[in-house]
């Protein structure tokens, strides 16, 4: 299996200092600063980046188990909502799905969608975090 890296470089103090981060596939690279993670300031975050890897993975691996059975879906898409609150800790991740599968039941599809929280991998190296809710809906 692949090994993945990422990196980050930070400079200065906590307040005052800035930093970037950078994918290994050289794909993204953004910076990052005590107000974009805190405040609402431009730039990025670790909490957004974890928030893309999350819904990235949960939607690939909800799709895994939907053709693992003989659905095949056109479409997944997925948003993550990371909750960074005082601590700081991650507190909630709110992962909202809307799903078009041909041929499979919203009972079904809502079983497909919780075991795809529970097993998708960054949902397992998150297991730390107190609450991760999911919203599943199928669109017609």
């Amino acid at each position: 299996m692949a090994i993945r890296n990422s990196e980050a470089t930070w400079k200065g103090t906590l307040r005052e200092g800035s930093g970037s981060m950078k994918l290994g596939s050289g794909y993204f690279e953004g910076p990052h600063t005590f107000a974009s993670r805190f405040e609402e300031a431009k730039g990025t975050n670790p909490e957004e980046l974890i928030g893309a890897a999350h819904a990235g993975c949960y939607s690939m691996f909800l799709s895994a188990l939907l053709s693992g059975k003989g659905f095949t879906p056109t479409r997944i898409h997925t948003t993550a909502m990371v909750h960074l609150t005082a601590g700081p800790t991650i507190s909630r991740i709110e992962l909202v799905c809307e799903a078009e599968v041909p041929g499979l039941d919203d009972n079904a599809f809502q079983e497909f969608a919780a075991q795809a929280k529970v097993g998708c991998p960054v949902s397992k190296a998150l297991a730390a975090v107190p609450e991760i809710a999911l919203t599943a809906t199928m669109k017609s």
